[in-house]
């Protein structure tokens, strides 16, 4: 029997849809793809062992960088043939972006899960596990799911050597399928023209922002970046821009127009408020208004982070849009914000690990990201702030470091991938901004020796990379 999350009552005993999909391989002979059973499946690996085979056979952008980057969907539309399309049994939302695209993405999933849709949600990369990654109505895939699904199609991965972005997506969209979600909020990996997940034909797109990120692959000028984020636009379908820049809106604009797309501008129509930052942990105050007219829409959110407001006036567009399509009410909208963190799972932004000393982790890793997070973390009444801190060693950290205030206290790192950044490099780096501090190791090292060293008034904040702040996690 197939488990699918909180509501799997709704695929179980109704039987899995027969897959007819095949594929064609340098040749082969066509194999049929077919459903599997986890739950009687005889499965030959542990949970673990699978993913170390996905790790060695299969290059990780989160873990070696540019070099697992495909910048064609050849292979995700073999997957997606093999696997007869199962994205287009569900309808999707795409939500694309150089920052909050994952905190939109849970969010809109909490709202449709409030509302009662069963939920699919698609993220990356993930903190901890790499189950994080799919969910329906909040709850992981199975670690017997992910085994069995390297099981059954373990030929075809050795032999097509996909991405393991690229396994992931088919993955999720064929878990997806099995489970019967009413839809699913797919959030783009990296750009969107190219990325795997821009095969779908979803009934909103959403870019949140454009930022200084990936420009050595996605292009060398906001502009271009914006021209690749904006590939998500379809054919007829509204798309939802988080925030308006002179550089990149007539990209976006020209965009629709050649899609005859509905295109709305989210900083145009809402603005938001936050509330002061809540130190009782029952949430931080926001209101929502139109613009001109009186507040529409005030709550409670577990995100505390001030570059939220972007993402809230973001929403507030994504709701007034789903509205037409789906049943949704206001106090889904606003249960779906505060209920966020229960509902999906969502960690790493602007999360508060301890009181005393005050400890925060935050996911944040560019230029436009760690801007309003240092600013943030600077504005705190506290004592002494201490920086646990570490970066992938392909991030330009000249145009980051200079953000950090001088005035604290720094315990350089690096994280156990790959693409980690050694610390030494990073100490001297740092150095000729002004910022002094130790080298460790280990983020948990660091980790500790900056709550040792801080007093009950002081700030510890972890972050520089996600792979950091998903160790301290």
């Amino acid at each position: 029997m197939l488990f699918c999350g909180k509501d799997s009552g709704r695929a179980q005993g109704s039987g899995l849809r027969a897959k007819s999909a095949r594929y064609k391989i340098k040749g082969k002979r066509q194999k049929t793809a077919q459903p599997h059973d986890c739950k009687t499946a005889r499965l030959t690996m542990t949970y673990k062992e699978t993913l170390d085979f996905l790790y060695s056979q299969l290059p990780a952008y989160h873990r070696i960088g540019k070099a697992a980057y495909k910048n064609d969907l050849k292979n995700t539309k073999y997957l997606d043939e093999y696997f007869g399309s199962p994205h287009r049994k569900y309808r999707t939302i795409h939500i694309a972006g150089t920052n909050g695209k994952g905190s939109v993405s849970h969010i809109t999933a909490s709202m449709l899960q409030e509302a009662g849709y069963k939920t699919g949600l698609y993220t990356s990369p993930h903190l901890r596990d790499f189950r994080e990654r799919i969910r329906v109505d909040g709850e992981m895939i199975p670690e017997n799911e992910v085994i069995a699904f390297v099981d059954n199609h373990r030929d075809l991965l050795e032999e097509l050597s996909p991405s393991f972005f690229e396994m992931s997506v088919a993955m999720a969209f064929d878990y997806f399928e099995r489970c019967r979600v009413d839809i699913a909020v797919i959030e783009v990996g990296l750009g969107g023209r190219l990325d795997s997940t821009n095969i779908i034909s979803p009934v909103l797109s959403v870019i949140t922002n454009i930022g200084h990120d990936h420009m050595d692959l996605l292009g060398d000028t906001l502009e271009k970046v914006a021209s690749e984020k904006a590939g998500i636009i379809k054919h007829g379908i509204p798309v939802v821009i988080g925030e308006t820049h002179e550089e990149t809106k007539d990209v976006f604009i020209e965009k629709a127009n050649a899609e005859h797309a509905e295109i709305f501008f989210a900083d145009r129509n809402y603005s938001c408020i936050l509330g002061d930052m809540d130190m009782t942990g029952q949430g931080r105050k926001f209101e929502i208004c139109e613009t001109g007219k009186p507040v529409i829409f005030h709550g409670l959110t577990p995100l505390e982070g001030d570059y939220q407001k972007a993402n809230l006036q973001t929403m507030a567009q994504v709701y007034t849009c789903l509205r037409r399509s789906f049943r949704i009410d206001e106090e889904d909208f606003i249960n779906g914000i505060r209920n966020v963190v229960k509902n999906t799972g969502l960690q790493g932004r602007w999360q508060i690990l301890r009181r005393e000393p005050l400890v925060i982790c935050d996911t944040g890793h560019n230029l436009e990201g760690l801007k309003y997070v240092i600013k943030q973390v600077s504005d705190l009444p506290a004592g002494t702030r201490h920086f646990v801190l570490g970066f992938v060693s392909d991030k330009d950290i000249a145009s980051v470091l200079p953000l950090f205030p001088e005035d604290a206290v720094y315990y350089f790192t690096k994280a156990k991938v790959p693409r980690a950044m050694d610390e030494k490099k990073l100490k001297d780096a740092a150095c000729k901004f002004g910022l002094a501090g130790e080298c460790y190791a280990t983020v948990t090292e660091a980790y500790e020796a900056a709550v040792k060293n801080a007093k009950p008034i002081d700030t510890v904040f972890i972050g520089g990379s996600t792979f950091v702040v998903a160790e301290v996690i």
